[in-house]
């Protein structure tokens, strides 16, 4: 089966479906429901989710991601230059793995939150534009502004929300409900 017939085509959904065809094969599933499951899945939300796109600016809510590790897999699958809002509770995160990745593709980044130091320290030398806002709705009337024709803005927090009350979900309905308003 190529790649291209997959419903999701990012790096990590293309090695979970390579170890959930191997599963199934052990499992003796037919190859043409394994076809069938690949092509047809559709993305859970809040995960690399597509929201709009705006004047040629492609809007990815991907808030579910609050971890590095999930963000490394969203800016991984960047394929346009990328305007990434991040933020929240840094819990002794490692930033320097997405270093790589954020010199490649990352043309601007939006700290969201209120203790941002660490990813300022971390990334403050490595795009040309960086800002700090305490509100999602802010974040994404800047990369508005910031946003040029082919470019992706992607909300991809690597940290837990600071707010109690607000989880992954409430953070990306945010996200989501801001984009639209634009």
């Amino acid at each position: 089966m190529s790649i291209s017939s997959f419903a999701l085509q990012t790096n990590f959904n293309v090695k979970n479906a390579m170890a959930s065809n191997t599963l199934s094969d052990l499992m003796r599933v037919r190859k043409e429901t394994i076809r069938s499951c690949m092509s047809d899945f559709e993305n859970e939300e809040h995960k690399l989710e597509n929201v709009l796109t705006i004047n040629g600016s492609q809007y990815v809510n991907d808030s579910k991601a609050v971890n590095v590790n999930a963000t490394y897999y969203a800016l991984d699958s960047m394929e346009h230059a990328t305007i990434w809002i991040v933020g929240g509770v840094d819990e002794e995160n490692d930033y320097d793995i997405l270093l790589p990745l954020v010199n490649e593709k990352v043309n601007a980044i939006i700290c969201l939150g209120h203790n941002n130091d660490k990813l300022i320290n971390t990334f403050g030398n490595v795009v040309d534009f960086m800002i700090e806002t305490t509100c999602v709705r802010d974040a994404v009337k800047i990369a508005y502004k910031l946003s040029r024709e082919g470019e992706t803005v992607l909300f991809s927090p690597a940290g837990q929300c600071e707010s109690m009350t607000e989880g992954y979900q409430e953070r990306g309905k945010s996200f989501k409900e801001a984009v639209r308003q634009l």
